[in-house]
């Protein structure tokens, strides 16, 4: 008797992207951020040269206040490298055109990992924890928002994929990305910070925790969070308004503080 087996999801780089204070302003503003955001996500993948797969993305889903979708893993060095800056470049250009509103910052989270085609799956959970990263958070609290509109985060995964390949990743390099490790509830995981402009060398490292700084009892913390975490995580569910061209969406995630 032949054994049973699935073959595996064809993986997925995940980009999930989340705007600050969006709870702040008024249900017409946040729809007109929500457009926004979505607008600048494709200017900014042009200026890298993924409209193409930007077009053909997997799984897009707007969250309210931000906005996921699955892109074909090969283009990682691009989200990794090149991505960073030219969304900050696009929104400057946006606040240049619209003194009058307020400064739109940006969360980026980049995550990699096979996926079905719904994108329900422990990749997408992992991505949205990640984005939901406290230090995160506060790199944009503590930044000048006319002078940083963007702060991004990815996975261990994905930074030793993109990073160890030796393969071109435009104007940055590992150095601008900074080690911490991500910790939201249960979920704690090192990750890689980086702020498009900044020399980490320069920054006050107190602001995040790395693995080397951790004290014995919160590394016991974190291999157990990672035990926890080995197993299937609660997968999100989604209630879909819209069609089969694009998906208005909005997303609840058991265990993390994801939507605000």
């Amino acid at each position: 008797m032949t054994p049973s087996w699935e073959p595996l999801w064809p993986y997925q780089a995940v980009l999930a992207v989340d705007a600050r204070d969006f709870s702040s302003h008024t249900s017409k503003r946040m729809q007109d951020i929500n457009a926004d955001i979505q607008r600048v996500l494709a200017q900014a993948l042009s200026a890298t040269g993924l409209s193409a797969h930007w077009e053909r993305r997997a799984f897009p889903q707007h969250t309210g206040d931000g906005y996921v979708a699955g892109l074909d893993p090969k283009v990682l060095p691009a989200l990794v490298g090149c991505f960073p800056e030219a969304l900050s470049n696009v929104l400057h250009e946006r606040r240049r055109q619209y003194p009058g509103q307020s400064v739109l910052q940006l969360r980026v989270s980049v995550h990699v990992g096979p996926l079905p085609p719904s994108g329900l799956g422990v990749p997408m959970v992992e991505t949205h924890r990640l984005l939901d990263d406290q230090v995160l958070r506060d790199l944009l609290v503590r930044a000048n928002p006319q002078l940083t509109n963007t702060v991004m985060i990815i996975s261990q995964r994905v930074y030793e994929d993109v990073f160890r390949s030796g393969l071109d990743t435009g104007s940055t390099v590992a150095e601008h990305f900074a080690q911490s490790i991500a910790k939201v509830k249960t979920f704690a995981q090192p990750a890689w910070l980086h702020v498009p402009g900044l020399d980490w060398g320069l920054a006050d490292s107190s602001i995040f925790e790395t693995p080397q700084q951790s004290s014995p009892s919160s590394s016991s913390s974190i291999q157990e969070a990672q035990r926890t975490n080995s197993h299937p995580a609660s997968a999100p569910s989604f209630v879909q308004n819209g069609n089969g061209n694009f998906q208005g969406q909005h997303q609840y995630f058991n265990g993390m503080g994801g939507l605000q």
